[in-house]
């Protein structure tokens, strides 16, 4: 099966699935992350505030792709994804999927990247000479939308390259075995595809042509309107976390605990942190992100995927796959 054709049948499943009913969150709540993406939140997850805050057991499942998390969306399984990247959204939104996104994550141009193998000696001057090379690539994630623009900067056709769906941590290894030319993926996976290669453009060169790379918190819509104050509780967590993070005052505290639960060694943690924002409700809430810049962003990554053939067609427009509304409830709490 080819990257294009397993895409699609992946954007039919996601369009079958999307139709599940939701399971209530009343008695419980299923919260999706990724291990090796360490953020306050995990801080307030492993100190117990949501399960306080919000009177129900949550449950967190950690996931290797944003891919994964619209699929365990779509089934029903989890209610809620933390830090899902906006390409996967968008996809998943495009096959038919009723996803909303609540809220922006964290905004991470520097840690999510492609990496070229040290022995090729290619760099931004002669990237062109990528055609024709074999590259791991976690498809439909922040990280092919990245790699397609970054592609397009160059001038490089990708027809001509051998592209390998692969989750950051497969890729990461198969690069150090020397069995791809190329890698691209983010966190714990990103810092070892450095050590075996150089990135071609830094996360300011790629903010400068353009592309953006920032997660949101997403959930079904179903379960935004049927739980709205569930949601809003959980998002005032979360906010919270941030802006305790953000003080700086308890960072040393919040580090330790936060780089043990996503398995993280605390230097490794605070390398990855350095390179992340995390968005102040009202900043969420501005025109620079959810009051309209990330709709209009979304339209574009939908386009690029769609002049790639990755998806079918694109939505006319994305306004109404963005909810603000319990973001904005959390201010009154």
């Amino acid at each position: 099966m080819t990257i294009k054709s397993k895409f699609l049948s992946t954007l039919a499943a996601l369009s079958f699935v999307g139709s599940v009913q939701v399971a209530s969150a009343a008695d419980e709540l299923t919260v999706a992350y990724f291990l090796e993406w360490p953020m306050p939140f995990q801080y307030a997850k492993a100190t117990g505030m949501y399960d306080e805050a919000l009177g129900v057991p949550v449950t967190w499942v950690s996931f290797d792709t944003g891919t994964a998390m619209s699929a365990a969306m779509a089934s029903g399984d989890v209610q809620i994804a933390v830090s899902q990247g906006i390409p996967p959204f968008v996809v998943a939104t495009s096959a038919g999927q009723d996803l909303v996104l609540t809220d922006i994550a964290v905004s991470y141009s520097e840690n999510d990247n492609c990496v070229v193998a040290e022995t090729l000696e290619i760099e931004k001057g002669n990237a062109k000479e990528l055609e024709g090379k074999k590259v791991g690539v976690p498809i439909g994630t922040a990280a092919h939308f990245g790699f397609l623009e970054q592609m397009k900067h160059f001038d490089v056709d990708v027809s001509t390259m051998e592209i390998v769906d692969m989750a950051p941590a497969d890729g990461a290894a198969a690069f150090a075995q020397g069995n791809l030319d190329m890698v691209c993926g983010w966190g714990g996976a990103l810092r070892r595809m450095k050590e075996h290669g150089n990135v071609l453009l830094t996360g300011a060169e790629k903010e400068e042509l353009g592309i953006l790379v920032f997660d949101g918190i997403s959930v079904p819509a179903d379960f935004a309107s049927e739980e709205s104050e569930l949601l809003t509780k959980f998002l005032k967590v979360t906010a919270d976390a941030n802006a305790m993070w953000n003080a700086g005052d308890k960072k040393a505290e919040m580090l330790e605990v936060i780089a043990k639960d996503a398995g993280m060694d605390p230097a490794d943690a605070e390398a990855s942190l350095s390179t992340f924002t995390f968005p102040s409700v009202d900043e969420a809430l501005s025109d620079k992100w959810m009051g309209g810049n990330v709709q209009s962003f979304m339209l574009g990554v939908a386009k690029v995927f769609q002049d790639a053939g990755s998806i079918p067609q694109a939505l006319d427009t994305y306004v109404d796959t963005v909810d603000s509304s319990h973001l904005a409830a959390t201010k009154s709490q």
